[in-house]
């Protein structure tokens, strides 16, 4: 009769994240020695890595920090992937997340390369202590990626769309510092609308070029008169950017003006922004 209870196997599965049959197997083997049991599994999860490397890793959490500098604030996010939500809220894969998230704002890393070269708080590369939470959990854990913005004030705001995960949305928001006190509305917008960039000058030309393009042939598919085409085509592009703009969109927490408009009147303005949301 194997010497453990099913406490100790709910305890080992909350620890690791582990499946129950592999912790129950691990316990077996191990005589019911918890510290072996979790040798045995990190040891099964290492033998395994190769195999995990098809699978989707589209569960996780999204992490955020923002430091003082002398010419204001920089904020960074970064995006923590595991293939179950029962992983992306263990302990330790949060600590985990926390961990990389330290390494990213020690490291200055802008860049996802940078970010899995630089060192945790545990003197492991990001990269190494992926690999042993891995090795760990028995999932494929990623690093997804990471962003990094400055300006004179930064306001972040995490969005936990189910109490029992941790958040799966984040965004960053700099600002002069007049537009501080309204950058967490904004926040909290740019987390529900999902705007691609600041403002018309953002959208690379061959984006705009291509919706050009598409509009035209809608235009005249339609059988518009030529000479009205370019003028309807103008128009159109006008929502268009009304939906991939940021300062171009109607402002959620006041529809009758835009997010540009809003900022405008608070005597401040954006000027950057990030948003991750897991698995997107």
């Amino acid at each position: 009769m194997a010497n453990y209870t099913t406490k100790d196997i709910k305890e080992l599965r909350e620890l690791t994240g582990a499946g129950m049959m592999d912790v129950k197997k691990a316990l077996d083997e191990a005589g019911g020695d918890r510290d072996e049991a979790i040798k045995i599994i990190r040891l099964a999860g290492q033998k395994s890595l190769a195999k995990r490397e098809d699978r989707s890793a589209a569960a996780g959490l999204v992490a955020a920090d923002i430091t003082d500098t002398d010419a204001g604030q920089v904020g960074v996010l970064v995006e923590v992937n595991s293939e179950t939500d029962f992983v992306a809220k263990n302990e330790k894969f949060v600590a985990f997340a926390d961990s990389v998230l330290a390494a990213a704002v020690s490291s200055e890393a802008s860049t996802l390369d940078e970010l899995m070269a630089a060192t945790t708080p545990e003197g492991k590369t990001v990269k190494e202590a992926a690999d042993e939470m891995a090795a760990l959990v028995g999932e494929k854990i990623v690093v997804n990626r990471i962003a990094r913005i400055s300006g004179e004030a930064v306001t972040k705001y995490l969005h936990y769309s189910n109490k029992d995960l941790p958040a799966q949305a984040g965004v960053l928001v700099a600002t002069d510092k007049a537009g501080a006190e309204g950058a967490q509305d904004v926040a909290m917008h740019i987390a529900a609308y999902q705007p691609q960039y600041l403002d018309r000058d953002e959208v690379p030309a061959d984006v705009v070029a291509k919706e050009r393009d598409t509009l035209e042939e809608l235009t005249r598919s339609e059988g518009k008169p030529e000479k009205i085409i370019s003028r309807i085509v103008e128009g159109r592009l006008g929502a268009f950017y009304k939906e991939i703009c940021l300062v171009d969109q109607d402002f959620a927490r006041d529809p009758s003006m835009t997010v540009g408009a809003f900022m405008k009147s608070t005597g401040g303005k954006v000027t950057g922004f990030a948003r991750f949301h897991v698995g997107a």
